[in-house]
């Protein structure tokens, strides 16, 4: 049975869920809704210790919370950018986007040209775009 067939129960913590919490909820986001979540909790989850997981579901078509986890890819961005990768690794965040270019579909590689173009323009950072969704609502490119 894999983890998208499999019941979800919740999180531990949801403040600090593990990857396999998060990927199981993706995949039943109607068991926890967002609503419930605490507040700024795509702020919190998207840090290093679950971008890896946050892409993977991302780059998933069939991912019924894909768009939320694409959603956090573009925080993790933008925090990676605007802090000159104090906040996160900029070899990590290279290689999801060459990895993005190379295997993803339309929305991935938005996020993937939108993350070189802010990487080489940090002054087109706007938070609507890049931390309240904007960017995923519309899937435009800058």
């Amino acid at each position: 049975m894999s983890v998208q067939e499999e019941t979800f129960h919740g999180f531990a913590n949801p403040v600090d869920p593990s990857p396999a919490e998060l990927r199981a909820w993706a995949y039943q986001p109607d068991s926890v809704p967002l609503t419930s979540m605490p507040p700024d909790w795509d702020l919190l989850v998207a840090g290093d210790h679950l971008v890896q997981t946050l892409f993977d579901l991302a780059m998933d078509p069939a991912c019924p919370a894909r768009r939320f986890a694409l959603h956090c890819l573009y925080i993790y961005a933008a925090d990676g950018i605007r802090t000159n990768f104090r906040a996160h690794p900029k070899r990590r965040f290279r290689k999801l986007v060459e990895q993005a270019e190379r295997a993803g579909d339309e929305l991935m590689r938005n996020w993937a040209h939108n993350s070189r173009v802010l990487l080489a323009r940090p002054d087109l950072f706007a938070y609507r775009d890049w931390c309240e969704g904007g960017l995923v609502r519309e899937n435009r490119r800058l």
